[in-house]
């Protein structure tokens, strides 16, 4: 190989590009290229090194360009080769000739230690490129050997033990973190995963507590010293990004080891509480706070999972505490103004900031409101599932106390939550298109409703009157979303066969409370109809913050909302399910469980597209609003007994208001009873994508309830 290489040395530069280039084309093309393995590795080693550095400063004129763009084509070759073969993309042949290439240069020529040398590279580029292709080629190795390159392994441990903030120690946080990602994605997780966090579970562990120090003063401090260094924000976002990629590992272990370095978010997340309210640069601020957010929803690597990880099954033995931990940094945070210190800039675009029209104002971060309220929300949610003893007035006092909190907070950098005075409107304005977030900030205010329903020793109407001033009744958030989306049970359809959102388990806690409380449900109706809510929340995009927040439009005949303000949540319009092929689950598992991380839903997840002679069959049962005939499975009733039931309560109201209540409150059972027979009939037809039998014995008694008594020998 020596000589191989000496033989490289006596090339000139444009024999070397194309050496190189026509070594690309091949392998792109699926050929063997005409030079041998030795002359391509030889010509591959010599461009990964470049010049020393005692020649760059005698290199001729014009020279050293020359050869850094052989180190960019060098470099990113190797990773193409790498990537590849991890890929099984390659004819047999060219693969072979691929497999010799990299047992030459790293073997032979021990190119892994030339190529992480280049972490700490001047040029950025080529400390990204050399980062790139470590970690392809690490992947690979992986995969085909189970082990890990010692060469690159120490590279890290050392960085991450003694490097400050700086091109070294992104590359290695950048590299460790790519290369978890790709093994998370894959086939290859288990043993493989274990044994490579293992090998730096110490070190990220102490990489942490030198950036995210125990003490809150002390990390302040740390951060008010660290404005003038140009690497740290950067640095400490890459931190971030490990972080993410750690906890999601945690949550894919399920009841197997965890390791400690897995859970580094929920352990130090006093200290990144401490990194919003201190940075000064905005940009880390944002990334420390949507990975909390991600970790109190147990989300985590949801932006770059594509889909691929479903955290489902039993949890490691540390969950319940950790969360524990997590929900206590934020109340405590919260109890001691944090919320005082959370930045807010204006919401920003490719061109800058964009004013709002009219006021001469600017619009918020919603994804910072958004991200702070969703935080807030699930942390006291499960301080209520985990606390001991979180019952009576105090609790129900300190719990509403959170609440008010969040509402100044909100109110003090969003204009259009000022003017609202009906604060169960909030979640509605918000979250506007974030469908996900907003059955997350749903399904959180429900839980403590419940909770504050139990400890205050309230009567009925009272707790409700009291939620109504704390923004939390869910009745008015139920009737806001159904009129979100103009009372379309299509759509809710859509929500419950979703994978992306918790509407299911949403919805059935709701109906269980609904089943005992119809008159809060009138009463709601008529708040909702009277309040400054509007009777038709319509997506306006030139009225939006930051394109996502719903404009308030009053509308005093909601029977006229026109069918083009109907709110189409994401992907509404195609069917998510393959109902031909979808097993029917056990209908004890429609009883979501209340206990803390789980959920008796998840086996109802489903995705994949439908065949087209499934959705239109999908699509000719379910999406018309006429009512057909009930299969055996469900009791018959005259046809157009909804209808008598919608003219019966109108004309049972007295003045205009009554029947603005009354309208309200029919078109939600219509709605409902439109929902239930539609999903009765995919049931029949074995369309629907788990078993639905709880959910439709719930309707039903929420239907039979709600319905006028003299109706109600139609159910009989």
């Amino acid at each position: 190989m020596e000589l191989a290489a000496s033989g490289t040395e006596r090339r000139t530069a444009n024999e070397r590009f194309d050496c190189l280039k026509d070594a690309f084309k091949c392998i792109q093309a699926g050929s063997c290229p005409g030079q041998s393995v030795a002359d391509v590795a030889g010509v591959i080693f010599s461009g990964v090194r470049g010049l020393p550095g005692q020649d760059r400063e005698s290199a001729p004129a014009g020279y050293y360009d020359s050869s850094m763009e052989l180190t960019y084509i060098s470099v990113t070759l190797v990773e193409n080769i790498a990537s590849s073969l991890t890929s099984h993309s390659l004819a047999p042949e060219v693969a072979l000739y691929c497999v010799e290439i990299l047992r030459v240069l790293f073997q032979d020529m021990d190119l892994m230690s030339q190529l992480v040398d280049h972490f700490q590279a001047d040029d950025q580029i080529v400390s990204h490129l050399a980062a790139k292709s470590v970690s392809t080629c690490v992947n690979h190795h992986l995969h085909q050997t189970g082990t890990v390159s010692p060469v690159w392994e120490q590279k890290c441990l050392q960085a991450f033990h003694s490097s400050p903030p700086g091109a070294e120690l992104e590359a290695c946080l950048w590299s460790l973190t790519e290369v978890l990602k790709r093994l998370l994605k894959g086939a290859h997780q288990g043993e493989i995963l274990v044994k490579l966090l293992a090998a730096f579970d110490c070190s990220l562990s102490a990489l942490c507590s030198k950036f995210l120090p125990e003490e809150r003063s002390e990390a302040a401090q740390r951060w008010m010293g660290c404005t003038s260094s140009r690497h740290w924000g950067t640095t400490f976002c890459l931190l971030l990004d490990l972080l993410e990629v750690l906890t999601a590992s945690s949550l894919m272990c399920g009841a197997g080891v965890c390791l400690k370095s897995q859970r580094l978010t929920h352990l130090h997340s006093s200290a990144l509480l401490t990194t919003i309210s201190c940075s000064s640069q905005y940009f880390v601020k944002k990334r420390a706070l949507l990975l909390l957010k991600r970790a109190v929803l147990q989300k985590a690597g949801e932006d770059w999972a594509l889909g691929e990880m479903l955290f489902t099954g039993p949890k490691y033995e540390h969950f319940s505490s950790d969360m524990s931990t997590l929900s206590r940094s934020v109340l405590t945070a919260v109890a001691a103004d944090w919320l005082q210190s959370v930045q807010v800039d204006s919401a920003s675009f490719f061109g800058g900031t964009r004013h709002i029209r009219g006021d001469g104002g600017q619009k918020p971060d919603c994804v910072m409101l958004r991200a702070v309220s969703l935080l807030l929300l699930k942390s006291v949610e499960l301080h209520i599932q985990t606390a001991a003893g979180a019952a009576g007035v105090d609790s129900a006092t300190e719990v509403y106390g959170y609440l008010q909190s969040l509402w100044a907070f909100l109110k003090r950098h969003s204009i259009q939550l000022m003017e609202v005075t009906h604060l169960c409107c909030w979640v509605s304005l918000l979250f506007g298109e974030q469908d996900d977030d907003m059955m997350e900030a749903a399904k959180a205010l429900l839980s403590i409703f419940l909770h504050h329903r139990l400890c205050s020793g309230l009567d009925e109407s009272a707790v409700l009157e009291t939620a109504c001033a704390s923004g939390c009744n869910p009745h008015c958030h139920f009737l806001l979303l159904l009129q979100s989306i103009s009372f379309d049970h299509s759509i809710l359809l859509d929500f419950l066969i979703s994978t992306e959102t918790c509407f299911l388990e949403y919805f059935v806690r709701y109906l269980k409370y609904l089943r005992a409380d119809r008159q809060g449900f009138t009463a709601a109706c008529g708040r909702i109809s009277a309040s400054d809510c509007p009777l038709s929340l319509q997506r306006s995009r030139s009225a939006s913050c930051g394109g996502d927040m719903f404009a308030l439009t009053c509308k005093a005949e909601p029977d006229q909302a026109e069918s083009s303000s109907c709110v189409q949540p994401a992907g509404a319009g195609l069917r998510l399910v393959d109902y031909a092929n979808s097993d029917e689950s056990d209908p004890e598992n429609m009883e979501c469980q209340d206990e803390l991380g789980t959920s008796g839903c998840d086996k109802s997840r489903f995705s994949g597209p439908p065949p087209s002679a499934t959705q239109k069959q999908y699509e000719s049962s379910g999406s018309t609003g006429l009512l057909s005939q009930h299969n055996s499975t469900v009791e018959r009733r005259p046809e157009g007994s909804l209808l008598q039931v919608f003219q019966s309560e109108q004309t049972s109201c007295p003045n205009m208001a009554g029947q603005m209540t009354c309208d309200t409150s029919a078109r939600a059972v219509l709605c409902l009873s439109e929902l239930r027979d539609v999903v009765t009939r995919l049931q029949t037809k074995k369309l629907f994508p788990y078993n639905p039998s709880s959910l439709l014995q719930l309707l039903e008694q929420v239907l039979n309830r709600s319905q006028p008594s003299h109706l109600s020998h139609f159910n009989k």
